[in-house]
Parts: structure tokens; C-alpha cells; sequence
């Protein structure tokens, strides 16, 4: 399977109703159609306890399969992946299932861990864990600690001229953040990329102080300072990068 990252938004548990504790499927793959997965289906969460208070994270399985295939081919129509009647299927089976309290509530990010991500958490967030495949690290914040981080990334970008595309994925994060109730815990995950990576460098991975250090210094006019930081947490992150465009 393909080493992915998370973005996970939690909710806190006495508000977000009842749901089933997630159990993994230990590796198993399973097929369905356009479809391959290898988690189970059911409408079950994740469950975190973070500064004394218990969270869930809903799964949304399908909801979530199907925005990724959509997505996917929309960015790459030349794979046929979709016939046109497929598309039009999914995309009411899409709409049909989204809703107020149905929506997804993870992001994944094959082989690596976008930049952008990092603008929603502050380095003292930074958790080096121990998973059995070796260390990994996690961030976890308040959502709305998270939103104010983003949409003052996407005004510095803005203000000093980035690219309209560039400035606008940050913007979509923000939206995406700002959808989820106040009160909920936003995470992101390394997973299974951290597996690419010498327990070593991880151990010294600091992407999210990188990132905001470069920010703060674009905020200031320090070119200088702001493209070291670039560079330091973009050369970390390129080679995996690239890993999805390559045939």
C-alpha cells in the first residue's frame, strides 16, 4: 500500500453522539470495483484523549473513497479512470451523502506531508511517538488555534505576491478547517511516511517551526531568512514529493 499521511479533525465526544471504536484490519486489502481499501467500511471513529478531554474522529469510509477517486481524476483525465456515467453516479452518491453531520473529516496525502499542513500547528505541538514500525511524529491543536495559523499564512502569501494557486490551497485548507465546530481537535498524522524516513531524522524533523519560521520572516521582509527555511523543510519533503508524479 502507499505510505500516506493525515489530517484528522476530531470532535469532542460528549457532542459528536455515539459512535463505534474503530478496529483496524491489520493490513487485509479488499476490492470493490474502482475501488480498493484497506480499512473496514463501517461507519465506526477514531478515538484520541488530548488535555484530559476524549475525542472521536467518524471514519466516513465511502464518503471518503469517493472523493479521492473524483478528485484523482479530475486532475488526471487522461487515466480514463472514470467512464462518464460512473462519474455521474458517484458524484450524486457524493451529494446524497454529504451532509451538516456527514462530511469527511481526515485529508491523506500520499508519500508525503503537505507544506501547507504545518501552517495549522505550532512546534510545541510536535509529539514523537512510537508506533511498531518506529518513531513518527504528530501534531495536535485547538481547531480554532488551527484556523487563525492558516488564514495568517494565506494573508502573508497573498501580501507578498505568492502565486494565486499556491495562496489558494492554503485558502482551501482554511475552509475546510473552518467547516468543524469550535471546541474540536485538529491533528495530523505522519503514518505510514514516517516509515520512508530513518528513526534518526525523524527524531530531528522540525517542519512545522521551519515553515513558520520562513513565514515569519517573509511577514518582515527577511528574504534571506525566509528561503533558508524554505529550503531546509522543502529539501526534506521533495524527493517524496515527487514520488507522485513519476510514472
Amino acid at each position: 500500500m502507499i505510505n500516506t499521511a493525515y489530517l484528522r479533525v476530531y470532535l469532542p465526544a460528549d457532542r459528536a453522539g455515539t459512535w463505534p471504536a474503530h478496529q483496524a484490519l491489520d493490513g487485509e486489502l479488499a476490492m470493490d470495483g474502482r475501488f480498493i481499501w484497506s480499512e473496514p467500511l463501517d461507519s465506526d471513529a477514531f478515538e484520541a484523549e488530548w488535555n484530559g478531554a476524549k475525542y472521536v474522529c467518524p471514519r466516513f469510509p465511502r464518503l471518503r473513497m469517493i472523493e479521492g477517486i473524483l478528485a484523482f481524476s479530475g486532475v488526471a483525465p487522461n487515466l480514463g479512470m472514470l467512464s462518464d456515467d460512473e462519474r455521474a453516479a458517484l458524484t450524486h452518491e457524493l451529494d446524497s451523502r454529504r451532509g451538516a453531520d456527514s462530511r469527511s473529516h481526515i485529508l491523506a496525502s500520499p508519500w508525503h506531508v503537505p507544506l501547507r499542513w504545518f501552517g495549522a500547528f505550532n512546534s510545541s505541538e510536535r509529539e514523537l511517538i512510537d508506533t511498531k514500525d518506529g518513531l513518527s511524529i504528530r501534531y495536535r491543536t485547538d481547531l480554532g488555534d488551527a484556523v487563525d495559523r492558516v488564514r495568517w499564512a494565506a494573508g502573508v502569501l497573498d501580501t507578498v505576491g505568492f502565486a494565486d494557486q499556491i495562496v489558494e490551497q492554503v485558502r482551501e485548507l482554511e475552509q475546510w478547517i473552518s467547516r468543524f465546530p469550535a471546541g474540536s481537535m485538529l491533528e495530523l498524522d505522519y503514518g505510514s511516511v514516517a516509515n520512508d524516513t530513518p528513526d534518526g531524522d525523524v527524531a530531528f524533523d522540525e517542519s512545522a517551526a521551519e515553515v513558520r519560521e520562513s513565514l515569519e520572516a517573509l511577514e518582515r521582509g527577511d528574504a534571506a531568512t525566509a528561503r533558508d527555511a524554505y529550503m531546509r523543510v522543502a529539501g526534506r519533503w521533495a524527493k517524496r514529493q515527487a514520488v507522485m508524479f513519476a510514472n
